[in-house]
């Protein structure tokens, strides 16, 4: 179960972390963004906006699906909800030879997607249990959001920040 947030408090979490994560990779080079390590799977920064990227793409299509009425296959077709390790994978290796240039540019394009529909929805839509079908009976469309957002933002940033310590220790002068 989520944290059942209504548009503006959602909204709020969203950019404060949005912002967050964006500070906690200004300044890097291109070579930077592009440089593995930041997980222990290998991905770089430009890996992680990437992974952002494509879950709040199924998150807009399981959105643009339930509206049609259809059920979507969650969290993709061919994956359970037990297999996102593989599912996630998936995603490094379709997205990992993607330019730097091309995935900023969709970090930024699917963020205001995500924003601009949570802005048109009442919070009826997003904090109801059951309003959508595919929700499930335990979350709701303001959880799916706030996970494939500002939880996810978090979870990048705290990566990222982890990543740019242990290089600034790498490259800083001992002292004994």
């Amino acid at each position: 179960m989520g944290k059942r947030l209504r548009r503006q408090e959602l909204l709020v979490e969203i950019h404060r972390e949005r912002a967050a994560l964006d500070a906690a990779f200004a300044g890097l080079t291109p070579r930077q963004m592009t440089t593995a390590g930041v997980t222990h799977g290998g991905w770089s920064v430009k890996d992680v906006l990437a992974h952002l990227v494509a879950w709040q793409q199924m998150n807009l299509d399981w959105y643009a699906a339930g509206l049609r009425g259809e059920k979507p296959a969650m969290p993709a077709p061919g994956y359970t909800l037990r297999e996102l390790p593989r599912l996630n994978e998936a995603i490094y290796r379709k997205h990992h030879r993607r330019s730097l240039q091309s995935v900023l540019r969709d970090y930024k394009a699917h963020h205001d997607r995500v924003v601009a529909l949570i802005t048109s929805l009442p919070d009826s839509d997003l904090i109801t249990l059951g309003r959508f079908s595919w929700t499930g009976p335990s979350w709701t469309l303001s959880d799916y959001l706030r996970a494939s957002t500002a939880a996810h933002y978090l979870w990048a940033r705290t990566r990222i920040r982890r990543w740019r310590r242990s290089l600034a220790k790498a490259t800083s002068p001992r002292t004994g």
